[in-house]
């Protein structure tokens, strides 16, 4: 079995609202924590999955046209949230606990914009047909991206 720093790179699609996060945020920055996520199934996503090195499909929700606006790769191993434990910030959660966090993140770092992919644009190839980002009703902030629909999105539709 390999160890994981043998893992291959996995990929995922991590969506954020551009009045919170943006594309041009993470550009400015370089690199951002991955806060607010408050779907455990996201939150393991992060917590379980994701490693240093893997691509992430940077995804615009939320506003007048979501889709892909650029790439990022996740830069660091899971740590707290530390927005659970703060009463003022909209992610607090009083049931977490310093000695036992609920929730986790990952940062992220700026690799290129791209001119935005909408998400009626994906919808439109065969190839992505089965994203899960494309699933009806799916409403996950994080979801996996296989390498094939990486490689697709990154060498036919990105510019």
């Amino acid at each position: 079995m390999p160890s994981s720093a043998q893992r291959a790179r996995q990929y995922w699609l991590m969506k954020s609202e551009p009045d919170e996060a943006s594309i041009d945020d993470l550009a400015r920055e370089g690199t951002l924590p991955w806060t607010g996520v408050r779907n455990y199934q996201a939150r393991n996503f992060m917590r379980d999955q994701m490693r240093i090195g893997d691509g992430v499909l940077f995804y615009h929700s939320s506003c007048p046209e979501p889709g892909i606006a650029g790439l990022a790769e996740v830069c660091s191993q899971p740590y707290p949230d530390s927005t659970q434990f703060d009463p003022k910030s909209d992610y607090y959660d009083s049931a977490s606990k310093q000695d036992n966090p609920r929730w986790s993140l990952v940062d992220v770092s700026f690799v290129r914009k791209s001119t935005l992919i909408p998400l009626q644009a994906l919808r439109e190839h065969d190839a992505l047909a089965d994203m899960v980002v494309l699933r009806r009703g799916n409403r996950l902030s994080i979801t996996p991206v296989t390498p094939a629909e990486w490689r697709y999105i990154t060498e036919k539709l990105m510019k």
